[in-house]
């Protein structure tokens, strides 16, 4: 296993006893063709700045199968941090990936058929990710959780304090617990995550 990062910040952080890394772009592998059985993006292309080559590259240097984990941008309202507190989220997605179908036709231009499996997240996830806390909402009053969620710094400043001030009373007073009595009940929720495979002939 060789992990790909092109951040030397990253890399830094990076346990002693982790797997092999190396730093690289997605657009640009420093491997030759079919190097791997499998290689995976979890939660990260959308950030390439080149993403169909990104996808491209996955695709020539595995010999078997690619799989990414990301979310179906046309599912973006399903999450009530989104709709409720962070509308400006859904203007930072391309039109083309908002319609029904089109991230997929997207992804299908530079990997081929793929197949798209939901990926439900649990209620006690440990993950940090922008929809893991789906059930834990005063998760996101926390400053270091949304360090560590990339959404956050793509938004106006503004926005965010505002939003989570508004969830901070929301939470205090109830409301939000009022407004959300069936995601409670949730042991796991879809929230337009997806685990996507390509087959490498």
């Amino acid at each position: 296993m060789v992990a790909v990062e092109p951040s030397a910040v990253m890399l830094g952080q990076r346990p002693a006893h982790a797997a092999p890394t190396v730093q690289a772009s997605a657009e640009a592998l420093p491997f030759a063709d079919d190097s791997f059985d499998a290689v995976m993006a979890v939660l990260s292309d959308h950030h390439w700045r080149d993403r169909c080559q990104g996808l491209r590259e996955l695709r020539r240097v595995a010999r078997r199968r690619v799989v990414l984990f990301n979310a179906d941008p046309a599912e973006s309202e399903r999450f009530w941090l989104t709709v409720e507190y962070l509308p400006g989220f859904l203007d930072l997605i391309p039109g083309r990936c908002r319609v029904a179908g089109g991230w997929q036709s997207e992804l299908e231009q530079s990997l081929g058929p793929v197949r798209l499996i939901a990926a439900p997240i649990p209620h006690d996830c440990v993950d940090g990710f922008y929809g893991a806390f789906w059930r834990r909402p005063t998760a996101y009053l926390d400053r270091s959780v949304r360090d560590g969620i990339s959404v956050f710094s793509a938004l106006n400043p503004d926005h965010v304090i505002r939003a989570i001030h508004q969830l901070d009373a929301d939470v205090r007073s109830g409301a939000w617990d009022e407004r959300h009595v069936d995601v409670r009940n949730r042991s796991e929720l879809h929230l337009g995550y997806y685990a996507v495979t390509a087959e490498v002939s």
